[in-house]
């Protein structure tokens, strides 16, 4: 059963949405403290999140900053600041979708199961990605070679747990592309490369050298 951690302030909204998600086959919580949120997450270890914009003593596009830099698990902002801006930043920070209030909880729903289909969130128990010495922790977005670990952005976990699970064929940066953002329109050909430079930059801090190989004109694969 899939764990999903609300976080709103409205005392009578997250107790809505934790009567809704129980009923509907999930488990669910919500924090009551607005402090070390992001710590707050990580010691949960929450298959989703549903994550609100306004918060006390926080904003929720910083805390989505930050637990972006420690964790890929899908974030959907569930907020009342539903202009196109306000949608474009929080995807641009790394929310796997949007859903303004207020919502039809039937059309709530929809949106969480299609957010677990699209990120091919595994159950806990498959959650490691493995490749020789290198292992990857999907749900912590950690990586680790031996006694050395380090952590990964969402887009870097997602990268190298893809080819990994593609060992033996070549992927192509339009493959790698629609993969990891299921729309071309706001990815440019740069951001890709940067995004597989660190992903070979922090496998070389662990000792891994060319593990990501490039096939000019084709594309990667892991070697």
């Amino acid at each position: 059963m899939k764990k999903i951690l609300i976080i709103e302030d409205s005392e009578e909204v997250r107790e809505e949405l934790k009567t809704l998600l129980c009923r509907n086959g999930y488990m669910a919580d919500y924090i009551v403290e607005f402090k070390d949120v992001c710590s707050q997450i990580m010691d949960y270890d929450p298959d989703m999140v549903l994550l609100d914009i306004n918060l006390p003593e926080l904003d929720g596009e910083g805390l989505l900053r930050e637990l972006r830099q420690k964790s890929d698990v899908p974030v959907i902002m569930v907020t009342s600041k539903n202009t196109e801006m306000d949608e474009v930043l929080c995807l641009s920070f790394g929310a796997d979708d949007f859903v303004a209030k207020p919502y039809n909880p039937s059309i709530l729903l929809l949106h969480i199961e299609a957010v677990f289909k699209r990120t091919g969130r595994q159950d806990r128990e498959s959650a490691i990605c493995t490749y020789k010495e290198v292992s990857l922790d999907m749900s912590r977005g950690i990586m680790s070679v031996g006694d050395t670990s380090v952590e990964l952005t969402k887009n870097e976990m997602r990268i190298l747990g893809y080819l990994i699970k593609n060992r033996g064929r070549i992927i192509s940066r339009d493959e790698l592309m629609s993969y990891l953002w299921d729309s071309e329109e706001f990815v440019d050909d740069n951001t890709l490369t940067v995004n597989i430079n660190r992903v070979r930059k922090k496998l070389e801090e662990c000792g891994v050298s060319d593990m990501i190989q490039t096939r000019r004109g084709q594309g990667y694969i892991i070697g």
